[in-house]
């Protein structure tokens, strides 16, 4: 619920940093920082880490709408709150191309209605799915959901633009973008 967005784990040699990438930082540190220091000690009993051999920070996501993961987690809690899927899933491509994404495609498999399971592909802008250019230009995430009639797959794959601050995208182009400049008057 916290918009939820991804795991970075640093291991130094004194301890092990985990630091927890969310659209909404406040609520994943707490009041005064009681909820990560709960969540520090949980996992530290969990994987049996050393006193103060691990230490939770929360960073919060500059761009939400160009998160797969952050995507998928709100489509996921729509479809859980009884939102139509159509509904659903053109919101949240909606807000993902208003985010400046080159392209977005969802994909909900499962019963989506009736007995019958079938697949909702939903789909806007431009995306690449081959060659080396999906590594580093298209964020993807999966996720699965339990209802009552069975479980649904969600699919988010959000393809993001060059950005030469790299605050947006890659720092380096497409490979098959050229841009043409005038020729120098002499």
């Amino acid at each position: 619920e916290d918009g939820f967005s991804g795991l970075e784990v640093r291991k130094t040699p004194q301890r092990t940093e985990i630091i927890i990438k969310a659209t909404r930082s406040k609520d994943v540190l707490g009041e005064g920082g009681r909820r990560i220091r709960e969540l520090t000690s949980a996992v530290q009993q969990r994987f049996q880490f050393p006193e103060g051999g691990v230490e939770l920070y929360a960073e919060r996501v500059s761009n939400r709408g160009l998160s797969a993961i952050a995507q998928a987690e709100s489509l996921r809690y729509k479809l859980v709150g009884g939102l139509p899927v159509r509904r659903a899933c053109y919101g949240v491509i909606r807000f993902v191309m208003e985010s400046e994404a080159k392209g977005v495609e969802v994909i909900v498999s499962g019963k989506v209605r009736g007995q019958r399971a079938k697949a909702m592909k939903f789909a806007d802008g431009y995306m690449k799915s081959s060659g080396d250019v999906p590594r580093s230009f298209v964020s993807q995430c999966t996720r699965h959901i339990y209802m009552r009639q069975g479980v649904l797959g969600l699919k988010v794959k959000i393809m993001l633009d060059w950005d030469p601050t790299g605050a947006k995208g890659p720092v380096k182009p497409q490979p098959d973008v050229v841009t043409i400049m005038n020729p120098k008057e002499l």
